[in-house]
């Protein structure tokens, strides 16, 4: 049966979970918030399943040749309001239009994060833009593989280490399904996140209405946190200033196996990988206005068909795929632990979250400084782009 002696050694993915024949598998959550598979022993019959579909105990080797391309997506409304280039959006629409299913992250009612499905344009809404928060695979392997089995086109999308718990799971190959990951930093605890909902509810003195992580009021490089809130308050702050986005970007609550990822590499399972374009004005300054450019890996032949099928949607230019991730880092390197992480997490529950984060997560004013020189740098940066596109130089 499995088991968890390593937290390290588990990302969460349930496929463990949506495997079991007998369900003698639960997801629990432990003391920092993230879920781990516990066994029921007297229902366990001990099949071994679970340890053979294990994503993490059987890594499959990928050898692959893709290509990789900066895009951006044609409908300027879209692009707005997706994290980056708004090539989710296209490539959700081209299922939708093949009368097929989306699965991907979305909030609930509570704002807990979960996967969830739509099979309608309007529902694609509350699975675009990005969740800075694990979300619950909950039953959505099982659900993904009936509609498989009826014969219905499924795109699901997760990040790289769920896309590995699907594939597990589903134990074949599927002509019907399409896989999407990201290049993803890490993944943080959903206690965090809802200690952090209720930090600003009680600053707000309400409940939020709605979330946003990337608001670009202050542009794509600066995306903006947004609590909107029943008594029509709105909280806006940019990633840096946002204490929850710091705690984030300080690798502090992120989850063990995000240390030591597995599934860092460009060889990956799924068929596309989309992720913001960070280094476009280095490389292509002509696809940098600040309002997100996309960079999409096309990983094997299924994914470079259903690109082919949204290029009269998207701008596109192929990219060296080397020098992309040059300044995507995270496509084939881990977090790096944040030395305090147990502290943090200790303190958890005892302290407000603000103070919480302002122990932990403050930088010498060395670095503030460094940080405003960049950001003046990258607005500067953009100046002379648009001078230049207007004739102006």
């Amino acid at each position: 049966m499995i088991e968890i002696v390593d937290k390290k050694e588990c990302t969460g993915c349930s496929a463990c979970f949506s495997a079991c024949p007998e369900k003698s598998i639960v997801m629990e959550e432990d003391n920092d918030g993230f879920y781990y598979p516990e066994v029921n022993h007297e229902k366990c019959t001990k099949c071994s399943l679970c340890i053979n579909i294990c994503p993490v105990i059987n890594v499959p080797v990928i050898d692959n040749s893709l290509n990789a391309y900066a895009c951006i997506n044609n409908d300027e409304a879209l692009r707005m309001q997706s994290s980056s280039g708004g090539i989710f959006t296209a490539i959700a629409n081209e299922i939708l239009d093949r009368k097929g299913v989306v699965f991907g992250a979305a909030f609930d009612e509570n704002f807990n994060v979960t996967h969830q499905f739509v099979g309608s344009y309007e529902g694609l809404q509350k699975l675009r833009g990005s969740k800075y928060v694990q979300s619950q695979i909950n039953t959505s392997y099982l659900k993904t593989k009936n509609f498989l089995e009826q014969g219905r086109l499924v795109l699901f999308s997760g990040t790289p280490c769920q896309i590995a718990g699907l594939k597990s799971y589903l134990q074949r190959e599927y002509e019907n399904l399409f896989c999407v990951d990201f290049i993803c930093h890490g993944v943080p605890s959903p206690k965090v996140w809802d200690k952090y909902i209720k930090y600003r509810s009680e600053r707000a003195l309400s409940t939020p209405e709605r979330i946003s992580f990337r608001r670009k009021d202050y542009g794509w490089k600066r995306f903006s946190v947004s609590f909107l809130f029943k008594n029509d308050t709105e909280y806006l702050n940019n990633l840096w200033d946002d204490i929850y986005m710091r705690a984030f970007l300080k690798n502090i609550s992120l989850r063990p196996s995000c240390y030591s990822c597995k599934f860092k590499t460009i060889h990956r399972q799924s068929d596309i990988t989309l992720a913001d374009f960070w280094g476009i004005s280095n490389i292509l300054p002509d696809m940098d206005d600040d309002k997100g450019t996309s960079l999409i890996f096309v990983n094997n032949e299924k994914g470079k068909s259903l690109f082919n099928s949204i290029k009269d949607k998207v701008q596109h230019r192929e990219v060296d795929i080397n020098e992309a991730i040059k300044y995507n880092s995270s496509a084939v390197k881990s977090a790096m632990p944040h030395p305090a992480r147990a502290e943090f997490f200790r303190d958890l529950d005892h302290l407000p979250f603000d103070k919480l984060v302002y122990k932990y997560c403050s930088d010498p004013i060395s670095t503030r400084i460094k940080n405003y020189i960049k950001i003046f740098l990258q607005k500067v940066g953009l100046l002379n782009i648009t001078k230049k596109l207007l004739g102006k130089s």
